[in-house]
């Protein structure tokens, strides 16, 4: 009808059948940022969060995330990862932390919602965190920056 993926014949939402696909192994990595006050920044790298330490608690955030995908993206199939690595860094320069994840999977569908959702959960813990002294943050830029693995080959962004 549609010619779109997840909607069959009648408009129906349907997952995607991926059983006879081929089980590979397939990578996705994501990025993005939250920009914030300097004053922020500081206390991030002081430890001067009242909630604790912001870095260590949103990198198991985005790891926890990436694992939930299936249960907050509509039609997102469940996976088994094999490896979900989430990093942050200040960027005091910009007044930034910088979330990257990596996501890794041996099926027969990619991970690159799995890497999304991680950078953007940490993003938010980021946010939950520090929101008491610095309302005004800004998460942007999230982004698919790798994929590889399956039909359609690799990705790369420019």
């Amino acid at each position: 009808m549609s010619g779109l993926t997840h909607i069959d014949a009648d408009g129906n939402a349907v997952m995607v059948d991926v059983g006879d696909k081929a089980s590979t192994s397939r990578v996705a990595s994501a990025a993005c940022s939250v920009i914030m006050q300097a004053e922020t920044i500081a206390a991030i790298s002081d430890g001067n969060i009242k909630k604790g330490d912001v870095l260590s608690i949103a990198q198991l955030a985005g790891i926890m995330g990436s694992k939930k995908t299936a249960d907050l993206i509509p039609l997102c199939h469940p996976l088994a990862l094999t490896s979900s690595k989430v990093e942050l860094q200040i960027d005091a320069k910009r007044n930034a932390v910088d979330i990257t994840a990596t996501c890794k999977v041996a099926g027969q569908t990619g991970v690159e919602m799995e890497a999304l959702t991680a950078v953007s959960v940490a993003a938010l813990t980021v946010y939950d965190m520090c929101k008491a002294i610095d309302r005004g943050m800004q998460i942007t830029d999230i982004r698919l920056t790798h994929k590889s693995g399956g039909k359609s080959g690799t990705f790369d962004a420019a």
